[in-house]
């Protein structure tokens, strides 16, 4: 059994004025009982504010702070973006007093070093962890189903009936992460939820690596305009 950490997107909409309690938050689950929440989320934004950094993460920069209450009483870890370009962005996470816990590196398909997007995640005196973005297996056929699911979107703009939520299928999104052979880190599309597997992953690590992931994945929480 292996323990989980979830990203719960909150859908209020965000409201000018003075800052509300962090709504957006990370679950811990062992599998023995109820999840609780351990880290509350929220964008770290650069001098120039929202606009700059919507302008920054189009290159693959993110930057985002995880909270141990909704308050921002106390912060315990800390994501910033060490580069990014050519579709290759290293990422590192800081502890509570800005020590290294881990570094994340992304590289996205084509751009990289395969034809799938490339994750990599390290522990400062530990192995490297790799892993690739669905399988080729399910990426073969989704590119072969593409011309079908254009024509199934197009149907759709022009559908008229109501409560129509047709539309092209997500690309796979199933990540398996390796050291030494073994899997210490999965990440299942389904319920976005984030296990691992190694017993000695840090789990402030861990649970930047699953908020980092959806920001990368269809109507990304650290998008918003406000």
């Amino acid at each position: 059994m292996s323990d989980v950490l979830t990203m719960r997107v909150s859908r209020a909409r965000v409201h000018p004025g003075p800052p509300e309690p962090v709504k957006d938050l990370v679950e811990f689950s062992d599998g023995s009982g109820t999840a609780r929440t351990i880290a509350y989320v929220e964008r770290e934004l650069p001098p120039g504010g929202v606009s700059a950094y919507l302008a920054a993460r189009g290159s693959g920069a993110r930057s985002f702070v995880l909270w141990a209450d909704e308050h921002r009483r106390e912060r315990v870890a800390t994501l910033v973006t060490r580069s990014a370009t050519g579709g290759v962005a290293t990422f590192q996470v800081l502890g509570a007093h800005g020590e290294p816990i881990g570094t994340l590196v992304r590289e996205k398909a084509l751009r990289g070093r395969g034809l799938r997007t490339r994750w990599t995640v390290a522990q400062p005196g530990g192995p490297e962890a790799v892993g690739f973005k669905g399988r080729i297996m399910w990426w073969f056929l989704w590119w072969l189903l593409l011309p079908l699911q254009v024509l199934i979107l197009v149907f759709t703009i022009f559908d008229s009936v109501p409560g129509n939520e047709g539309g092209v299928a997500r690309g796979p999104r199933r990540i398996r992460w390796r050291a030494g052979g073994r899997i210490s880190l999965e990440f299942r599309s389904r319920g976005d939820k984030l296990h691992l597997h190694a017993p000695g992953l840090d789990w402030r690590l861990g649970a930047a690596l699953v908020v980092l992931l959806r920001t990368f994945g269809a109507g990304p929480w650290d998008a918003r305009k406000n």
